[in-house]
């Protein structure tokens, strides 16, 4: 259990995950159906991720020592060296590339952008995070590539509108995502020598630029349902979910910008875009 609960921590085995369901909404989206195959591109990803996870703990453990959030991950709290986590990390990829190459549709093409996402996750976003304050913005483009992953393993195009728009959706999620997690933690990350958008705006500033982004990502939601022709009752659930999420980021901007706000809100958002996920599925697997 001891080697198990390591490997769950490097690997951030919660995020991982959802990465992972991200690819199987743009695989059943395209085929309309989960099925056998579904594992290559599924299991690739989930093992690409764990590998650049495991990564980004031995780029970042000096950083995590001084946060509180992540002062028990592994290499900062001495239960593995960051040498022992990048064999770790480099086992996880090297796996997850020879699933991504069982793939049968589109083989080369789901395995360079595998290897994109990695690369500009522990390369570009890494680099840029130490540099601005608003890295978010362009490093949310990692959150757009699993979905294309899963729809080219089924068959499908990488630049079909239809899957860009779902990858259009994910990257505009991300910001609002990342920005509600550095107004929870942006003391530490400050502590830690890391720029946050918190340090150069008030509060308020903070507040207003964050709902903008959500009711963005709402609308998003709602050319979602639009472009895809969800049909009833997905279609009803979607309007509900992306008004429901509106009417919580206003509720947020005329309160007072307390964490327990801010975290709720970061909840909300992220339960809006793993509904809009399974309506998706829903309609594909029965239209």
């Amino acid at each position: 259990m001891g080697l198990l609960r390591l490997l769950l921590q490097l690997s951030k085995a919660r995020i991982t995950f959802a990465v992972t369901f991200s690819v199987s909404t743009g695989y059943v989206v395209f085929g309309g159906a989960f099925d056998a195959d579904l594992v290559w591109p599924a299991l690739g990803v989930f093992m690409l991720a764990c590998g650049s996870a495991a990564l980004n703990q031995v780029q970042e453990w000096r950083t995590d020592a001084k946060m509180p959030r992540t002062q028990d991950r592994p290499i900062p709290a001495g239960r593995i060296s960051a040498r022992g986590a990048a064999m770790i990390s480099v086992l996880f990829m090297a796996v997850g590339f020879n699933l991504l190459a069982q793939v049968e549709n589109h083989t080369l093409t789901v395995l360079a952008l595998g290897a994109f996402a990695v690369v500009y996750y522990n390369g570009i976003y890494w680099a840029l995070k130490r540099i601005t304050a608003f890295a978010v913005v362009p490093g949310a483009l990692i959150g757009a590539v699993p979905p294309v992953i899963g729809w080219c393993a089924a068959g499908g195009w990488w630049w079909d509108p239809a899957i860009l728009e779902i990858g259009g959706f994910f990257f505009i999620w991300q910001i609002p995502h990342f920005w509600l997690l550095a107004r929870l933690y942006g003391e530490q990350y400050e502590d830690a020598g890391l720029p946050t958008p918190a340090a150069s705006l008030s509060p308020r500033q903070f507040q207003r630029i964050t709902v903008n982004w959500i009711v963005l990502t709402a609308f998003f939601g709602l050319l979602l349902a639009g472009v895809h022709r969800i049909a009833m009752p997905w279609n009803f659930l979607a309007l509900a979910g992306s008004i429901a999420i509106t009417f919580a980021a206003i509720g947020y901007m005329r309160g007072e910008p307390k964490r327990a706000a801010s975290k709720r809100l970061f909840m909300q958002l992220n339960m809006y875009a793993l509904a809009m996920m399974l309506l998706l599925m829903a309609h594909s697997m029965t239209r």
